[in-house]
């Protein structure tokens, strides 16, 4: 059972996803302007999907892979072509070693997040490896349904709250309710 996710975020609740656009909202682009400002924007932005962060542990990520992962992900910017950083790039990023990012990768490779691609250049030699993330997405698609469904419930909880004469059970009733 997901207890990974916070069910009292109003964001998880308030809709099909809290973070597409909907009637009498601000855009999407607007409401990031607005909370970021036009001078952070206009030097990149990356779109992720929230469910990289709320099933952190559950995909077994520690704080510094997931950053590995992250910073990936800010290169990637078109699904046709995977990301190609160096490692001296990402270890600066990060404030690692290019030796500490090697093992990282290799660790979120290992696991089935990450596979590299080597490349090479005829007249440079070898050149920054090709990052295949597919592995990360096939993870997250697999834990989309069982996300989904806690957020499901969640809402139901909270809209049988809402109705007129709601009353909850008691802790001991709610059990032997459930127990048949």
């Amino acid at each position: 059972m997901i207890t990974d996710i916070n069910l009292e975020d109003e964001n998880i609740l308030d809709g099909e996803d809290a973070n597409l656009p909907k009637p009498g909202k601000p855009k999407t682009s607007r409401a990031s302007t607005d909370k970021w400002g036009r001078e952070v924007l206009d030097l990149g932005f990356c779109v992720l999907p929230s469910l990289i962060f709320r099933a952190q542990r559950r995909l077994g990520l520690n704080p510094t892979q997931l950053a590995v992962l992250l910073q990936l992900a800010d290169f990637w910017w078109d699904a046709a072509r995977k990301p190609f950083p160096k490692k001296v790039d990402l270890a600066e990023r990060l404030g690692l070693s290019d030796r500490q990012v090697q093992r990282h990768i290799a660790d979120l490779e290992k696991a089935g997040f990450v596979r590299r691609i080597e490349r090479t250049a005829s007249h440079r030699g070898k050149i920054s490896n090709e990052y295949d993330l597919s592995g990360l997405v096939e993870r997250l698609k697999a834990l989309a349904p069982e996300f989904r469904e806690v957020v499901e419930e969640a809402k139901a909880r909270k809209k049988a709250v809402a109705r007129p004469g709601f009353r909850p059970m008691r802790k001991g009733a709610a059990e032997a309710a459930a127990t048949g």
